[in-house]
């Protein structure tokens, strides 16, 4: 049965496709501040990620879709070093040595049983090899010099929020830091890359303003069957790659706006990607006040925006990073936004039907994928 899970700031909500379409069936944590889910499609089991705010960041699994939960490890940071002196990034505030959010969690690959990947905020990636019973930080990043250089955006703090694992081979992997660029592995993390070549930060000052390590990927999406290919919707515009993250190139002219949060591309077709704008970063609302998603079906060479069945006026719906997705078959997609609106798709987005109106705030929408 189709399956979607939506995290909110009340809850975390499972949406069932049957006979009569799409309908929330289970309520998870009412109450609580839950930012992430993920589906280990190896096993069957879902995490769940909360935000307790004084009383820290808990992890959770689920061996039976949702219906109960276990309370597991969650990452820890490692003791600083006797002695240590932080360096002093753009922002001028150190990084700090402790957990203030889980960003993004991505299993490993089929051939690894066990394996997770957790990025978090302050910009730590930690690895489990037990099913989330233990974490433990990936030091050659962490302890790399270039990463004391990453500063907050939006956020007090630089996070890792997107983990791409190629699915040809697992030892290699993609994140997206903000503002800290995209890096590469392709040795399970032992080494790491700076791939962010040919982004722009408008935000710095002109001659600092390809620099690699400063750029703010707002989300990173690779195609599935040809991992090749990568989109990101970055704080300034929309940036593609076509040889595996060693360069970007910028599209522009996109309507209404290039600004945005969300992106997702076709799991078998690397030249379709959507996106859901917004104005820009000091208003953060939708263009005139109206929802729309964007779809390429080009490779970026054209877009197409999409309306049918969402507001046209009156709208103010932020959509976080994670907060769009599109499911396996490349052609249902669902989207929730800040308002507690949540909207899905079953013809690519060509038209989309209204789920709810009030929901908790939506931080995170996720299918269920084999």
């Amino acid at each position: 049965m189709p399956r979607c899970h939506i995290s909110t700031r009340k809850g975390l909500f499972t949406l069932e496709r049957g006979a009569r379409g799409w309908a929330i069936a289970r309520a998870g944590f009412v109450g609580d501040n839950v930012t992430l889910s993920m589906h280990d499609p190896r096993s069957g089991h879902l995490y769940a990620a909360l935000n307790h705010g004084h009383f820290g960041i808990k992890l959770h699994r689920s061996t039976d879709g949702g219906a109960t939960w276990t309370e597991i490890a969650a990452p820890k940071y490692p003791e600083k070093p006797e002695g240590y002196k932080p360096q002093t990034p753009v922002e001028g505030t150190p990084v700090e040595w402790s957990l203030k959010l889980i960003w993004a969690l991505e299993p490993g690959g089929r051939n690894e049983p066990g394996v997770i990947w957790c990025g978090t905020l302050p910009g730590g990636l930690f690895k489990s090899e037990d099913g989330g019973e233990s974490w433990g930080i990936n030091r050659p990043l962490w302890d790399d010099p270039r990463r004391e250089q990453w500063f907050g955006g939006g956020a007090d703090q630089p996070g890792i929020h997107s983990i791409c694992v190629d699915p040809r081979d697992p030892r290699h992997l993609k994140i997206g830091v903000s503002c800290g660029g995209v890096w590469t592995t392709k040795d399970s993390g032992k080494t790491w890359m700076l791939t962010a070549k040919g982004m722009r930060a408008a935000f710095m000052p002109p001659d600092k303003q390809y620099e690699e390590n400063v750029q703010d990927p707002h989300m990173v999406a690779q195609c599935r069957s040809n991992p090749d290919v990568l989109w990101v919707q970055h704080h300034n515009g929309i940036f593609k790659s076509e040889d595996g993250a060693a360069s970007w190139r910028e599209i522009t002219g996109v309507s209404p706006s290039t600004f945005g949060f969300a992106v997702v591309v076709h799991p078998r077709d690397p030249n379709t990607a959507w996106f859901v704008p917004g104005t820009s970063d000091e208003k953060r609302y939708p263009t005139d006040g109206k929802v729309v998603v964007t779809r390429t079906k080009d490779g970026g060479k054209t877009f197409e925006t999409l309306t049918r069945g969402l507001p046209q006026q009156h709208a103010y719906d932020l959509v976080y990073r994670h907060a769009l997705d599109v499911d396996a078959d490349g052609r249902t997609l669902a989207f929730g936004s800040t308002t507690g609106s949540l909207w899905i798709s079953e013809d690519a987005g060509d038209s989309w039907q209204s789920l709810s109106s009030n929901l908790p705030p939506v931080y995170a929408v996720r299918f269920e994928k084999n």
